[in-house]
């Protein structure tokens, strides 16, 4: 997979790191979680093969998202990606020493709102942040929510969700 970098207003392309555990240590522990401080994000440009290997890997085969022609006939009047993309986009904007990347990370919950489609070559950028964070049951809870935006600062979609963090 290609991971792309936003260097001197270029964006890079980059092979993605597979190896979860390379930056386990350079991650923020639990204890450096600070509710309310924004987390570190990188742009990324959002390719047409990208959506279209995505919606490979989900099962996703409307035409909206691989025919052109088809597309242009639709009120998008074009190519799209689907909702769900904010999945890919969560971690192509997210470097890897974030602590969202931390191996045992389990998905407690959460809830979308989507506004526009993204669409191919948008710039997508994220704003993110954790909002709270507690302990139940000897389990380490973070609530955390995301927006991202494309190049025009327009919403693309935003969410609110809980991460049971690794002890």
């Amino acid at each position: 997979m290609l991971k792309q970098e936003f260097q001197g207003g270029h964006v890079q392309q980059q092979q993605f790191e597979t190896d979860f555990w390379k930056d386990d240590k350079a991650r923020k522990a639990w204890d450096d979680i600070v509710p309310g401080e924004p987390r570190k994000t990188i742009p990324y440009q959002l390719t047409l093969e990208a959506i279209q290997l995505y919606c490979k890997s989900v099962g996703e085969d409307h035409p909206i998202y691989f025919d052109e022609t088809y597309a242009r006939k639709t009120p998008y009047g074009g190519l799209i990606a689907p909702p769900s993309i904010h999945i890919l986009l969560m971690f192509a904007c997210t470097p890897a020493d974030d602590w969202m990347r931390s191996p045992g990370t389990i998905n407690a919950g959460q809830s979308w709102s989507y506004n526009i489609p993204a669409r191919p070559d948008d710039i997508i950028t994220l704003q993110a942040r954790a909002l709270d964070k507690f302990i139940r049951k000897e389990r380490l809870f973070c609530v955390h929510d995301n927006v991202f935006f494309n190049q025009r600062g327009e919403v693309i979609c935003s969410g609110r969700g809980q991460t049971i963090r690794p002890m």
